[in-house]
């Protein structure tokens, strides 16, 4: 199963280990944005956003890491428009949270999850 994850760049460490611990269960990555520099031109920008997208084009499952940036919502919104299997996860609730959540973290084809990482990739293994 191909996996992309999204979230922002602070929590690129969290990410790192829920994408090694997917694939030494056999998950493929379709793109590490982590391993990036910064951008610094538009240029940049743009390549990075076309490998992105393109990867939550070729993913089974997109992951949502909260808290997330903006980018991570645009993420969200392709995957939700593409019809893959969208899973959040909120460490703190902040989906329950009225003045943090979002209409989109509420529509019936997003899951959740506001346990830990581990119960996070439970839930990613379990469905595959």
């Amino acid at each position: 199963m191909k996996f992309y994850i999204a979230s922002s760049f602070a929590n690129k460490d969290q990410v790192r280990f829920v994408s090694d611990q997917l694939k030494q269960n056999g998950f493929i990555h379709t793109y590490d944005w982590t391993k990036n520099e910064k951008a610094t031109t538009f240029r940049d920008l743009q390549m990075i956003g076309q490998k992105e997208k393109d990867a939550i084009v070729d993913s089974d499952i997109v992951i949502v890491l909260l808290p997330g940036g903006k980018g991570s919502h645009v993420e969200l919104g392709l995957a939700i428009g593409l019809n893959k299997r969208v899973i959040i996860h909120s460490p703190k609730g902040e989906v329950h949270d009225f003045a943090q959540t979002t209409t989109f973290y509420h529509l019936p084809e997003v899951e959740t999850c506001s346990g830990s990482v581990e119960e996070l990739l439970n839930d990613v293994m379990v469905l595959n």
